[in-house]
């Protein structure tokens, strides 16, 4: 059995942990919060734009776009969504995996004909040890969500689609849902499927006047709407990540609890034990 001692020093390093878990799940809960409020401010714009776009797509019979050709695929980019830090349950290890899942399914491509833009430090990582090299790491993207920034990288990827430089745009992210629920997703970014969007007509359509003509307007909206779900995967992706790492660090901070207790009763017996040897001794020691 351990001594009082080491039992003393467990009970004191748990502590130590404990006031650590707490605190970062308390840093989590916060940023968790502002990180919901944007999704959920952002959610009726991208809404209202596609639903436009659909309206459109109704009214305009055969249209056709330059992002929906679809074509041999012997160039794919990939967009992953991971974060900077652990400490967040599988969240991480889960993108890595579908991640080497997907790559698995381009095995019969070069790995030169796979660019891979990596945002949050621990996906980069991961895809180095795995021979890869990112065409680009955006860190800092991963920690605060830029409207701005992640325009540049859909543009980038819509010019080299345009321009034939690559065939498919694979996007790999968290779908928040809620605190307690959040779901890895793999969707096709580029070329982008306007029968699916055509498919989401509601009954709140609405025959919008428009200028200069609505083929104009609509080849300005799929670019903004493509522009808008790489933004939208980025911010869920980081609503994703710090609700993880709150509960992995509520149920860190759960555990240490029933640690300490466990340690408390075994330093309480063993304490009882050792008064009761010492009295034992002393007794003893009065009949000699």
């Amino acid at each position: 059995m351990a001594s009082l001692r080491e039992i003393k020093s467990k009970i004191s390093s748990v502590k130590s942990t404990q006031q650590i878990t707490s605190a970062m799940r308390m840093v989590s809960t916060v940023k968790l919060a502002r990180a919901q409020r944007i999704t959920e401010n952002f959610r009726p714009y991208q809404q209202k734009v596609s639903q436009i776009l659909t309206n459109f797509l109704s009214t305009q019979g055969s249209v056709t776009s330059l992002y929906e050709e679809q074509r041999e695929v012997n160039k794919v980019a990939i967009v992953v969504f991971s974060g900077n830090m652990n400490l967040c349950g599988a969240f991480n290890s889960n993108v890595v995996k579908e991640f080497v899942k997907t790559t698995d399914q381009l095995a019969h491509l070069p790995k030169e004909n796979i660019e891979i833009y990596a945002i949050g430090k621990k996906i980069a990582q991961a895809i180095k040890k795995m021979e890869f090299e990112p065409k680009m790491e955006f860190d800092e993207l991963a920690n605060n969500p830029n409207y701005d920034e992640t325009v540049e990288i859909a543009d980038s990827l819509m010019k080299q689609f345009q321009e034939k430089e690559i065939d498919k745009v694979i996007v790999i992210y968290h779908h928040f849902i809620s605190k307690g629920s959040q779901t890895l997703t793999s969707e096709t970014l580029l070329p982008i499927s306007l029968d699916d969007l055509k498919e989401q007509k509601d009954e709140g359509y609405i025959d919008y006047i428009v200028e200069p003509d609505k083929e104009t307007i609509f080849q300005e909206l799929i670019p903004q709407v493509i522009k808008l779900k790489l933004y939208s995967y980025l911010i869920e992706s980081h609503a994703s990540e710090h609700a993880a790492r709150s509960i992995a660090m509520q149920a860190a901070t759960d555990n240490a609890d029933d640690l300490l207790e466990e340690l408390s009763l075994v330093y309480n017996k063993s304490r009882q034990q050792s008064i009761t040897n010492e009295l034992l001794d002393i007794i003893g020691a009065t009949f000699k």
